[in-house]
């Protein structure tokens, strides 16, 4: 091939992927081995984190929404990382603090929750702030966000049940990569209840400023969440039609 990009040395530049390191005799350059080793330690980091829910709090705040606190039955992190299911349920104290609530059930109720990596919730609030224009507008009747910690995507299941809602959306930290600490996935549910299954939700994931970014993850969960209420589904029956234009328009291949 004749386009510089049909070269091997090209290719580090189309992928944050670890190819073409180069290597210094048999083993990988010092540069290469440092970044592994960098990245790594970030990617445990994430893991590790605390999530400030002060801080999230008062942004989530400052953009108009009410906010509540939650916990999973998960007492601290190591539990949590070692018992997922426990992370997929409310303490008792939450449970009962959300039970208490009176009101008709709402359209929809968010849960922002730590998950794998609470960095990813830095994103939050730029979803947040796209969804609410789009909300506001369409007369959709919202909770209080939730914030959630030492949480698993069902967690939001449960919340959502409590409080009477039509559907759950679950902004939340995912299992950080080697190149991507800081992703962050949103996943939505049609009438949530404790026991649904991810056949059931809609995902739109890798939503940070070098991934998918919040501003266009908005539009494409605004697009669901509209659909979902029209539909009253979501899950595998729930398609995205937005990227089939592009998929067409490929050329065949040889």
């Amino acid at each position: 091939m004749t386009d510089d990009f049909g070269k091997p040395q090209a290719l580090p530049r189309l992928t944050a992927a670890r190819i073409g390191l180069g290597r210094t005799g048999a083993s990988l350059t010092t540069r290469a081995v440092l970044d592994f080793a960098l990245d790594h330690a970030r990617a445990r980091d994430a893991v590790h984190a605390t999530l400030d829910v002060d801080v999230l709090g008062d942004q989530v705040r400052r953009l108009g929404f009410e906010t509540l606190s939650v916990t999973s039955a998960a007492p601290d992190r190591h539990t949590y990382l070692s018992r997922p299911d426990l992370g997929a349920r409310l303490s008792p104290a939450s449970h009962a603090a959300l039970s208490d609530l009176s009101g008709p059930g709402p359209d929809l109720t968010i849960v922002l929750a730590d998950g794998l990596s609470s960095r990813a919730l830095d994103h939050a609030s730029s979803v947040l702030a796209e969804l609410k224009s789009a909300i506001v507008p369409d007369s959709w009747v919202v909770s209080p966000v939730v914030i959630a910690t030492q949480a698993r995507v069902a967690l939001g299941d449960e919340v959502g049940a409590c409080l009477g809602a039509s559907m759950v959306l679950v902004l939340i930290g995912e299992r950080p990569g080697m190149s991507s600490p800081d992703s962050l996935g949103a996943y939505l549910t049609w009438n949530p209840v404790v026991g649904r299954t991810n056949a059931e939700r809609n995902c739109v994931s890798n939503i940070r400023p070098a991934g998918l970014k919040p501003e266009d993850a908005a539009r494409t969960i605004f697009w669901l969440m509209t659909e979902a209420r029209r539909l009253k589904l979501t899950g595998v029956e729930l398609k995205d039609p937005s990227g089939l234009g592009a998929i067409s328009s490929l050329p065949a291949l040889p």
